[in-house]
């Protein structure tokens, strides 16, 4: 297998990038990781200007080359180039898997609104750090080449459609041509460096979204790395998640293991395992 990476957000260090080529070299030597250049370009917050993320992407997602494509890292800024980019993927970009999570959400909902490719949520291809044993780059590698069930999260088993999002990315794809039909498909969220007010203000949004409607059911992953406020907000993750799912009309189905921690795990779209 020959995986593509492009940064349709923030920038990545060549560092960064040489130690997951140096894991893929011991774990896959008989597989191929190419970084693009944009990978390595910063212009402001970007990595790259709107044009040159949209054409790294666009082409390596339409070379029949590649077999698939791993985001590079998230940040902020895919969205700003989607409408450059979906309407002029090619076959071959319908036959890849697409790989990352986070702002990455903008890219994966998108593709998989238009059933191009295989989105799925899981580690990126910055995601390892010094000292970092790669577990969860392992799990994303071992699904995406060998289709190893090991790494899924493990609600996955029953067979049920599911998707996974980071919730800010899910709300603001919301009454936007973006956003995937989720009918009878489990939505998975996460969160990450905000307030908890702000996480309540999002879960309002998310239970009274009309195009949400018909879920089968809602997961809650991590939530971390909280911003405190000056005044404590005073409910549970738990309590907030059963509040607005009970407000939502669609049942609230528990943990997953996703999200901003050091053991993200792997999401599919889609139906990805027949129980």
């Amino acid at each position: 297998m020959r995986i593509g990476v492009v940064a349709p957000a923030r920038t990545v260090s060549q560092e960064s990038a040489a130690r997951m080529s140096a894991f893929m070299a011991l774990t896959y030597p008989q597989h191929d990781i190419v970084y693009h250049p944009q990978c390595f370009v910063t212009e402001n917050h970007f990595a790259g200007p709107d044009a040159v993320r949209a054409a790294a992407f666009l082409e390596f997602a339409n070379d029949p080359g590649f077999d698939a494509i791993w985001f590079a890292r998230g940040g902020y800024g895919s969205n700003r180039i989607l409408e450059r980019v979906m309407p002029h993927l090619n076959s071959a970009a319908k036959a890849k898997t697409y790989m990352g999570f986070s702002d990455m959400g903008f890219m994966l909902g998108a593709l998989y609104a238009r059933r191009i490719g295989f989105p799925v949520h899981a580690s990126m291809a910055s995601g390892m750090g010094r000292n970092d044993k790669g577990q969860d780059t392992g799990w994303a590698l071992s699904w995406l080449i060998d289709k190893d069930i090991k790494g899924l999260e493990p609600s996955l088993l029953n067979g049920k459609p599911a998707v996974a999002f980071n919730l800010s990315i899910l709300v603001a794809m919301i009454g936007t041509p973006w956003l995937p039909d989720l009918t009878d498909h489990v939505l998975m969220i996460e969160e990450v460096g905000e307030p908890t007010y702000r996480v309540d203000r999002m879960l309002f949004t998310m239970a009274h979204a009309t195009q949400l409607k018909g879920l089968a059911g809602v997961r809650l992953g991590a939530i971390s790395d909280v911003v405190r406020n000056d005044v404590d907000f005073g409910e549970s993750d738990e309590f907030m998640i059963r509040r607005w799912c009970g407000e939502m009309g669609v049942p609230y189905l528990g943990r997953c293991e996703i999200g901003h921690v050091a053991l993200n795990r792997v999401v599919p779209f889609g139906v990805s395992v027949q129980g």
